[in-house]
């Protein structure tokens, strides 16, 4: 690759503007029905304000379905850096879209910036991650789409992203393991380059 670039992996990708708009009264009348599937009373005292507040909950858990990457990495500097930058354990929350339950634990963004030295700020990546974990998702996919978006939009020579999370739709349901981390990684141009893959894992595990 002559000119630094690499070409993302098409993801599909439903676009924030083909997402109606967030509707609280029908998750307030769908948490009442389920309340009421499981055989509980959404009228007593303890439950009776339970569909308002999670309908506010889920629009927060939910927003990142109304937003794109572009919101997130809208500046970038040309600063000349040809060197790796990592940012390392960025917290993430997300929702299996599988059983509506969450999955929790770290991601590592890392990438080497394009022969023009463009950065974007430390904050923006772990902006990035939020704008995908803010979904119902599965990991394998959530990490795919962090690369691709930074290939997409800072066009970088190399990108590495690594994601470890606990899933409590086998921690607390299922097989019942609690404690068990499933890691995803997605790497992308001059980071498939066995030493440059191997430093980057070397500062991601602290080694």
């Amino acid at each position: 690759m002559t000119d630094g670039s690499i070409t993302p992996l098409s993801t599909p990708v439903r676009r924030a503007a083909d997402v109606p708009p967030y509707d609280a009264a029908r998750a307030e009348a769908a948490v009442r029905e389920l309340l009421l599937a499981v055989g509980e009373d959404p009228e007593r005292e303890g439950l009776r304000e339970t569909p308002a507040r999670v309908a506010r909950a889920y629009r927060e858990i939910f927003a990142g379905l109304r937003q794109e990457p572009e919101d997130v990495l809208t500046t970038t500097f040309d600063l000349g850096h040809e060197e790796m930058v990592l940012v390392k354990d960025i917290e993430v929350y997300s929702t299996c879209e599988h059983h509506l339950v969450p999955f929790h634990g770290v991601a590592h963004v890392g990438y080497i910036p394009n022969v023009d030295g463009r950065i974007t700020g430390l904050s923006k990546l772990a902006r990035l991650v939020e704008v995908y974990a803010r979904r119902p998702q599965v990991q394998e996919r959530m990490t795919t789409q962090i690369a691709d978006s930074l290939v997409e939009l800072l066009e970088p020579r190399g990108v590495l992203v690594v994601v470890q999370c606990e899933h409590l739709c086998m921690s607390m349901r299922g097989v019942r393991k609690p404690g068990s981390r499933t890691i995803t990684s997605a790497v992308r141009g001059v980071m498939r380059d066995g030493a440059t893959r191997a430093e980057a894992m070397s500062l991601i595990l602290g080694k």
